[in-house]
C-alpha cells in the first residue's frame, strides 16, 4: 500500500511477473488531499498489469450534535465523552458525512471516468476504456474557449465505438476548428463531454459521464503582457517614514519605509488593498501534512519555526524616478517572532529568509513585483512560496482566468477546466471539518477583486512568469491553523 508511481511501474514491467498489480490502498482522503493520482492513473491506464487500487475512504464518519446556541455541528472522536479516541481520524472521506462531495470528488470522478480524450501530434483521440460497453447510449457535446470566454459549442457527431477500442478526429477537420482559427486568443481550449441519453435506475438522463478539456494550437504566440506607457506624470511625496506615490485623482499608493509594507492602495478614492505585500512561506497544514508525528511536514515546519516569521526591512527606497515610472527597492530579511523590530550586523546571520522585491510603478497605474528568495541552507522543504496582501472586505467579488470552478491545487488540477469563473469570497472558502490550507485556485492567468461598484484590482502574471496559484479567504493562515472546527473559524478584518 501507498506504493510510489515509478514502483508500480517498475513491478508492472518485470518480465518475470505475470500477476495483476491492485494497490490495497493508495491515497489517504483526508481534508483536503488526494493530490497525485492522475499520476497513479496515467500509469494504470497506459501499463498493461496495473488493475487499479482503493482510496481510504469514501465519507467523512461524524456525527451532527448540537451545539447548545440552536445550531448543529459534524462531530468527531472526543465530542462525545469518548476516551481514548482517534480525534479526527475518522474524518477520511471523498465527500462530507450528508454526502456532499468534497473538491476531491471531482478528481476522482475524473480519473476514474470510462471516456478519455487525448490531443495527438493532429488528431483528437476518443477512447472508450469500458470492457462491455459501447457508447451508443451517450451524447457528445464540445466547447471551445478562447482565452477562458466560449467562442462556440454543439453536438459531435460520431460512430458508435466499442469497449476497449478508440476513434481518431483530425482536430483541423472538426467543427471547432474554424472557430479557434479565426480566433485572436493567445489560448485556445477544447472541452469534449459525454452525457447519458437516457435515464437509468441510478441517474436522470444527461448525467455527465466525463469531460476532458484539451489545449488546441492557436494561431497566436503568447505575447508577454507589455505595460503602455502613459505620458500622464506621476506625483511622489515623502513624507516621515512614507513614499506616496499618485497619478491625479485616479489612485494613489503609499508605501512605508520602516516596514517595507505597501500599506495603502486608494482607487479613485476608494480604499482597496492595505497591509501589504509581504513575502509568505507559510500556510495552513493539511490533515495529511499534520501525519507521522514528529517526521510529519506540520512537526518539521514547525520546529523550524516558519509559521513564526516576521520580515523586518533591511532597507526601502527609491532606486529609480522619472516622469512616467517609479522604482522602489525593499530588502527583507526574516526572523522568528520575538525579534524586538531592528536590524545589526549580528542579527542579519540569523535570518531565515533574505528577499529582495523590486516594485516598478508605472503611471498606468500597473505594479510589476519582482521577487528574490534566498532562504536559510537548513531549512525543510517549504509549504508556499509567495506573497501575501491584504485587501478591504468590500472588494469581496473575485473573478479569475484558471483553473476552477472548485479548489484545485498543483497536484490535484485535471478535473477543473481553465476558463473564467466569478466567485464571491464567502463562496472561495471550503469548510472542512477541521480547518486547514484549502479553497485554493490553480493555474490563474489573471485575477480581480471588486466592489459592488466595480471598483477594484488586477492581478496578473507577467513576462515569462508562469500562472499563479491563488487563495482569498476571510481567514487567516494563523487562524486557519488555529481552529479545530470549521465553526471555530473567525473572520478577519480583511481579505
Amino acid at each position: 500500500m501507498y506504493m510510489r508511481v515509478w514502483d508500480i511501474v517498475k513491478i508492472a514491467k518485470d518480465p518475470n511477473e505475470s500477476r495483476p498489480l491492485i494497490l490495497c490502498e493508495y491515497s489517504h482522503a483526508m481534508g483536503n488531499s488526494c493530490g497525485n493520482i492522475h499520476e497513479y492513473w496515467e500509469a494504470i491506464d497506459n501499463i498493461f498489469g496495473l488493475q487499479g487500487g482503493f482510496i481510504w475512504e469514501w465519507v467523512d464518519q461524524a456525527l451532527l450534535k448540537d451545539n447548545g446556541n440552536g445550531s448543529k455541528y459534524w462531530a468527531y472522536g472526543g465530542d462525545f465523552g469518548d476516551s481514548p479516541n482517534d480525534l479526527n481520524f475518522c474524518l477520511n472521506g471523498i465527500t462530507w458525512p450528508d454526502r456532499t462531495p468534497h473538491p476531491t470528488l471531482h478528481e476522482v470522478k475524473y480519473v476514474y471516468q470510462p471516456i478519455k480524450v487525448y490531443l495527438r501530434e493532429s488528431t483528437v483521440k476518443i477512447k472508450n476504456t469500458n470492457f462491455y460497453e459501447t457508447t451508443e447510449g451517450l451524447v457528445f457535446e464540445w466547447a471551445v474557449l478562447g482565452d477562458g470566454c466560449e467562442l462556440g459549442c454543439g453536438i459531435l457527431s460520431l460512430p458508435v465505438i466499442e469497449p476497449q477500442s478508440s476513434y481518431d478526429i483530425e482536430w483541423k477537420s472538426g467543427p471547432w476548428y474554424p472557430l479557434g482559427a479565426s480566433s485572436d486568443a493567445e489560448e485556445i481550449f477544447l472541452t469534449i463531454t459525454t452525457k447519458l441519453l437516457h435515464s437509468k435506475r441510478w441517474v436522470e438522463a444527461g448525467h455527465v459521464v466525463s469531460s476532458t478539456q484539451v489545449q488546441l494550437p492557436s494561431k497566436r504566440d503568447i505575447v508577454p503582457h507589455i505595460i503602455k506607457t502613459k505620458d500622464d506624470v506621476l506625483s511622489t511625496e515623502i513624507l516621515g517614514d512614507n513614499i506616496i506615490i499618485s497619478q491625479s485623482k485616479l489612485w494613489e499608493i503609499t508605501f512605508n519605509t520602516k516596514t517595507g509594507s505597501l500599506d495603502s492602495w486608494k482607487v479613485e478614492g476608494v480604499p482597496i488593498m492595505k497591509n501589504g505585500l509581504f513575502p509568505c512561506f507559510w500556510r495552513a497544514p493539511t490533515d495529511n501534512d499534520k501525519g507521522g508525528g514528529p517526521s510529519s511536514y506540520q512537526a518539521k515546519w514547525k520546529a523550524a519555526c516558519i509559521d513564526e516569521i516576521v520580515f523586518l526591512t533591511e532597507s526601502c527606497s527609491i532606486q529609480n524616478k522619472t516622469d512616467n515610472v517609479v522604482k522602489i527597492a525593499v530588502v527583507y530579511l526574516g526572523f522568528i517572532k520575538g525579534e524586538d523590530g531592528t536590524l545589526d550586523e549580528s542579527k542579519k546571520a540569523s535570518a531565515l529568509f533574505k528577499v529582495d522585491m523590486l516594485y516598478t510603478i508605472h503611471a498606468s497605474g500597473d505594479i510589476v513585483i519582482e521577487s528574490n528568495v534566498k532562504p536559510s541552507s537548513g531549512l525543510p522543504p517549504l509549504p508556499r512560496v509567495g506573497v501575501e496582501f491584504h485587501l478591504e472586505k468590500s472588494v469581496d467579488q473575485v473573478k479569475w482566468y484558471g483553473r476552477g470552478p472548485f479548489e484545485c491545487y498543483p497536484d490535484r488540477k485535471a478535473a477543473a477546466h481553465v476558463g473564467v469563473y466569478e466567485q464571491s469570497i464567502e463562496g472561495m472558502h471550503v469548510p472542512y471539518i477541521v480547518p486547514g490550507e484549502s479553497g485554493g485556485r490553480a493555474d490563474v492567468r489573471w485575477v480581480t477583486f471588486q466592489n459592488k461598484d466595480g471598483c477594484g484590482i488586477y492581478a496578473s502574471t507577467y513576462g515569462k512568469s508562469p500562472p499563479m496559484q491563488l487563495n482569498a479567504s476571510y481567514f487567516s493562515t494563523a487562524e486557519l491553523d488555529r481552529a479545530v472546527r470549521n465553526e471555530e473559524l473567525i473572520k478577519g478584518d480583511t481579505i
